[in-house]
């Protein structure tokens, strides 16, 4: 049964509209000066982005990954190739993010193909995380059952042990991966639900821009 709590929250959208003139032609532009602006806006982890990914048939699976990387090649975030989704990914190499950015009154969406990022990328990466999550990455064996936190807390004193006086290596199940843009909607919120949506689509060099109704 709807809880009537929830069937009554709503906010009024009232900022500014989203046209195609501020939008321009090249989409890869627009999604920085709005990550740009989440950042100056101070919110809590901008580059939160919620990735899908599914099975070969058809069953999907969403969670929320940190954004490290962008350009005309795509959008790279970094997770164990042993996760769930990097199993969704190695079977079915497709991928869905969406970006909300709700003081903004914002949201971004993605789609495309997924590959995974060179080795070094990977390695460069790895290298500049804190040495804690370094251990934890090489500690972790990503989205398998495990006992209970005790045997997780074990293994990380095993793994600081092991790299006690040298720098922890990453290991080979952990690394990066990059969502090429086929498609980028730009998603504005306006008053009465009447929201701004504009969608990219990648055409080989260039890009064809629409308009979709709310």
């Amino acid at each position: 049964m709807e809880s009537p709590e929830l069937a009554r929250m709503r906010s009024e959208y009232a900022r500014d509209g989203l046209d195609e003139a501020t939008a321009g032609d090249d989409p890869l532009s627009l999604f920085s000066r709005w990550l740009d602006d989440a950042v100056a806006a101070g919110l809590d982890e901008p580059n939160a982005m919620a990735l899908a990914t599914a099975t070969p048939d058809g069953r999907p699976s969403a969670r929320i990954v940190l954004l490290k990387g962008f350009d005309a090649r795509g959008l790279v975030f970094f997770t164990g190739y042993e996760s769930r989704k990097g199993h969704e990914l190695a079977a079915n190499p497709f991928a869905a993010a969406t970006m909300l950015w709700h003081p903004l009154q914002r949201q971004v969406r993605i789609e495309g193909p997924v590959t995974r990022v060179g080795e070094a990328e990977s390695d460069a990466y790895f290298t500049s995380r804190p040495r804690g999550a370094q251990i934890g990455a090489v500690a972790s064996p990503q989205s398998r059952t495990i006992p209970d936190r005790q045997a997780l807390e074990e293994r990380v004193a095993e793994v600081e042990h092991v790299f006690a006086e040298r720098d922890v290596v990453r290991p080979p199940v952990w690394g990066g991966y990059r969502v090429a843009i086929e498609s980028i909607e730009f998603w504005q919120g306006r008053q009465s639900r009447l929201h701004d949506r504009l969608r990219f689509t990648a055409a080989g060099d260039t890009w064809t821009r629409e308009r979709l109704a709310p």
